[in-house]
């Protein structure tokens, strides 16, 4: 068990023939009974701190490790966030190729449905147009035909009425 101030203080030493100087030594007695008080009071400050400090340690240690949770989260939500943007953006390709493929397929649906209509209505049209010649050249044949200049030479004669007198 180590010394107390008050340990030094009460120690008496035996006094023998040609012994130390009693002022002497209650002096140095009293000198370090001063300095051990200083130890202990600087050893008492110092073990107040240290215990201050490591209780800030402990906080700041404790703040560490929940800093680096955080971030460890923080990297795992990240890395989900991306590999499910990156699902989500090969489902919108995939969706958009779909669509491109759909839209290209009944374009040319309608385009062949179109150039078959445009092939039917040259039929129709050359039809229709070798009719109409044949219709217009047999009505010009029938106003070239001679009969229209017999019908100039019929005379008609007036016919007049009777009346009941005669």
């Amino acid at each position: 068990m180590p010394l107390t101030p008050l340990d030094i203080h009460n120690k008496e030493f035996n006094k023998g023939f040609r012994g130390y100087d009693e002022d002497e030594v209650n002096e140095f007695l009293d000198q370090v009974i001063k300095d051990y008080e200083m130890v202990i009071r600087e050893k008492k400050e110092l073990e107040s701190k240290l215990s201050e400090l490591n209780e800030k340690l402990g906080h700041f240690t404790n703040i560490e490790e929940t800093l680096n949770k955080s971030i460890l989260i923080a990297q795992e939500t990240a890395e989900e966030v991306k590999r499910n943007a990156s699902k989500e953006a090969k489902l919108i390709i995939k969706e958009a190729e779909k669509n491109a493929d759909r839209i290209i397929n009944e374009s040319l649906a309608k385009s062949r449905k179109i150039s078959i209509e445009i092939e039917d209505l040259k039929k129709q049209s050359k039809v229709f147009r070798n009719r109409f010649k044949m219709l217009v050249e047999a009505q010009l044949d029938m106003l070239n035909n001679d009969d229209w200049d017999h019908l100039m030479e019929y005379n008609v004669e007036p016919v007049f009425a009777e009346s009941e007198e005669n």
